[in-house]
């Protein structure tokens, strides 16, 4: 038995899967009279691919991994919350989480009865990986990275993400939706050669799909065999994944660099105003900028039509906004906004 195998739930490990009689049948045509579906073709009437083959034989090769080591799920948040139920026993395990990052790992905990102990990262959002593990115990199942981190858009080395995965032995997972704006390095191909290590990604950022709701998780063949068992049979429509396999035929490499560009310009932009105190290194398509009146900022720009996110109650990014980078014509519309709040 894998050291894996051993962190599984016990009612998991013992799950006998749901199944479809299409589970038994690939051939290319047939009368299908086994799911109580309408037989009036409308292009929709049939249940879609539980194993979303033909998407993941399109993103695998993307990634350079095998389609046995990709899970997809509606948005990350599912594979965050099969984490948990996978691997942690409710009102019995915990998991530690960096402090500030993304809001769902404790949402999602506290849906399973889970306990969370939060380590809060150093005044510059570095990562003190002594203290994180010092935090875990022995019912500590999960430690949850998101680099770059949200909302304090910082990537974390891959050497001490990797150290840590090292030094813990339960299950990592490194968040990496905004992985494709750093070029601090992913780390898929660790995912799938390490037993304790799960990668999210996304389709939501840099392909530009988050009205699709289609995340992805790569691991070893074992984990994501155990996600695909757990999740339910039909977790993305066939709307999503037909219209996600068009889109994934387009490059994204320009509106990365574009991307890219512009934080660049709107990060030197903010730091010339006097009421922006620290505006922080961002390996991701926003920017955090601590300012002198963040609830005051935020409503001027709301009243202007600009939506940008006040982060000012979230331990560690008190006084802060995050800036989503926008098109060209939008971060000028922005900076425009924000040279007359100077005057």
């Amino acid at each position: 038995m894998s050291s894996i195998t051993s962190l599984v739930r016990p009612n998991i490990a013992a799950l006998a899967p749901y199944s479809t009689a299409r589970d038994e049948y690939d051939g290319p045509l047939g009368i299908f009279l086994d799911a109580n579906e309408s037989p009036y073709n409308n292009g929709y009437n049939r249940y879609p691919d539980p194993h979303q083959a033909a998407l993941k034989a399109k993103i695998a090769p993307l990634k350079g991994i095998g389609p046995e080591n990709l899970f997809l799920g509606n948005g990350s948040d599912e594979a965050i919350d099969l984490v948990f139920r996978i691997f942690c026993t409710p009102g019995k395990d915990n998991a530690v989480i960096m402090a500030p990052s993304y809001g769902m790992y404790g949402v999602a905990a506290a849906m399973n009865d889970i306990a969370v102990k939060s380590v809060r990262l150093e005044e510059d959002f570095s990562l003190d990986a002594e203290a994180l593990l010092g935090a875990c115990d022995a019912f500590t199942k999960v430690i949850f990275l998101c680099s770059p981190n949200n909302p304090s858009g910082n990537a974390f080395p891959k050497e001490q993400l990797l150290d840590i995965c090292n030094r813990f032995a339960g299950i990592v997972v490194v968040d990496e939706a905004y992985i494709d704006f750093s070029d601090k390095g992913t780390l898929v191909q660790e995912a799938v050669e390490r037993e304790n290590l799960i990668v999210l990604q996304t389709l939501s950022k840099a392909r530009a799909m988050a009205g699709l709701r289609i995340g992805m998780a790569i691991s070893s063949k074992e984990i994501i065999g155990l996600m695909s068992m757990v999740k339910y049979p039909y977790n993305l429509s066939r709307a999503a994944m037909e219209k996600a396999f068009d889109i994934l035929e387009k490059p994204i490499a320009k509106e990365v660099e574009t991307i890219i560009g512009e934080r660049k310009r709107l990060s030197a932009a903010l730091a010339g105003y006097p009421f922006v105190l620290k505006v922080f290194p961002s390996d991701a398509n926003f920017i955090l900028a601590r300012v002198t009146d963040a609830d005051g900022l935020y409503d001027y720009l709301l009243k202007e039509g600009i939506i940008v996110r006040n982060r000012t109650r979230v331990a560690g990014c008190e006084g802060c906004l995050r800036f989503t980078v926008g098109l060209p014509a939008e971060n000028d519309a922005l900076l425009n906004a924000l040279n007359l709040y100077a005057q």
